[in-house]
This record gives structure tokens, C-alpha cells and sequence, in this order.
């Protein structure tokens, strides 16, 4: 209750953001916060980790109707995975302007990069779910194609910054190219 009311504070205010104003937002005391976490920092943390876990978007995803058109499907997958993104950048941004950096875990240690890479293998086994009922008319195995879309996706929020006015590709397009391609159809020789 405390985080969920804490993140959308700490995009609008950064790590500025008061524990007064958290605790009006989430409708308790400030006392209160201090019973549930150390101090800021630690609440800060929190927050950070909330932002960074994908569980709500995997189950989104299981959402997804199987029976849908495959491009249906994926544009509702990319929709879901894009807002994700964004809400993850937003705090991310947040903690970093403020000085604020996630601590990086060390590789075996069982910490955040351990619990990334297991992340992105729920995620693309989710993205596998919904090309599943496709697997047949598909040119590749199902597992390449996540790993493609997934790539095509993530790589559009960087790619908006050489985009002409700074314009994100709309998933819509995202899809259309990743099912059908970029070349049109040969002209007709006649």
C-alpha cells in the first residue's frame, strides 16, 4: 500500500518526494511508513524494486485470449510490455536524477542480475504462450521469434531518439513489420 502509493509521487517528484506526501497519498500517518521501513532510503528501495518486477505484466500477458488473430495477440502483448517500460523508465529516471543509483549485483550472487536474467526468460516464455497457436505458419521456432519481437520492441523506446520529431514507433506498426516484414510487395513486371 505504502509503495503502490509512493511510485507515482516518486515520477512526479523524484527522489525529493516527502514522506509526508507519501503517507497523505496512501492515507496514513507518517509514523506509520517508519514502522514499515527503516528510513527513506530503504522505502526508496522499495519503491525501485516494485518498479523493476514484471509480474504484473506476466500476468497480463497469460491474459491474452489464444484465440485472437496472432496480430491481435501481439499488438496487445506489445501494448502491455510498452506501458511496462515506460513505468519502469519513469522511476528509474527518477532515482537517477536524484543521484540515486540500484545498487548492481555481482554476477552469482543470486542478486538483481540473476533475478533480471530470470525476468526476461518469463517474459519471453510469455511472448512463446502467445505465438503457440501460430507455430505451424511460422517460418522460425516460436522461441527465436520471442527473442526477435522482444528485441524489436525494447530497442523501439532507444530508437525514438533518431526517429524524425522524436516519434515512437506505434505498436501497431512494431507488428505489422515483425509479421509481415519492411519490403512490399514486388512491383508487377508487365
Amino acid at each position: 500500500m505504502i509503495v503502490a502509493a509512493a511510485l507515482p509521487l516518486l515520477v512526479e517528484h523524484g527522489a525529493s518526494v516527502s514522506t509526508l506526501q507519501i503517507a497523505k497519498a496512501a492515507g496514513i500517518g507518517e509514523a506509520t511508513i517508519f514502522r514499515a521501513f527503516t528510513d527513506k532510503d530503504e522505502l526508496l528501495d522499495a519503491c525501485l524494486a516494485a518498479a523493476l518486477r514484471n509480474d504484473h505484466v506476466l500476468a497480463e500477458l497469460d491474459c491474452v485470449p489464444l484465440d485472437q488473430p496472432l496480430a491481435a495477440r501481439l499488438t496487445e502483448a506489445a501494448a502491455t510490455l510498452h506501458a511496462y517500460l515506460e513505468r519502469m523508465g519513469a522511476v528509474t529516471a527518477a532515482m537517477h536524477t536524484a543521484g540515486r543509483r540500484r545498487e548492481r549485483a555481482r554476477p552469482g550472487d543470486g542478486g538483481a542480475t540473476d533475478s533480471r536474467a530470470d525476468a526476461v526468460e518469463r517474459t519471453q516464455q510469455a511472448v512463446v504462450r502467445l505465438l503457440e497457436p501460430d507455430r505451424g505458419t511460422l517460418r522460425l521456432p516460436v522461441e527465436q521469434l520471442a527473442v526477435i519481437f522482444l528485441g524489436m520492441l525494447f530497442g523501439r523506446r532507444g530508437a525514438r531518439r533518431g526517429a524524425p520529431g522524436g516519434a515512437e514507433t506505434p505498436v501497431e506498426t512494431l507488428v505489422d513489420v515483425f509479421l509481415h516484414g519492411v519490403v512490399g510487395k514486388p512491383a508487377d513486371p508487365s
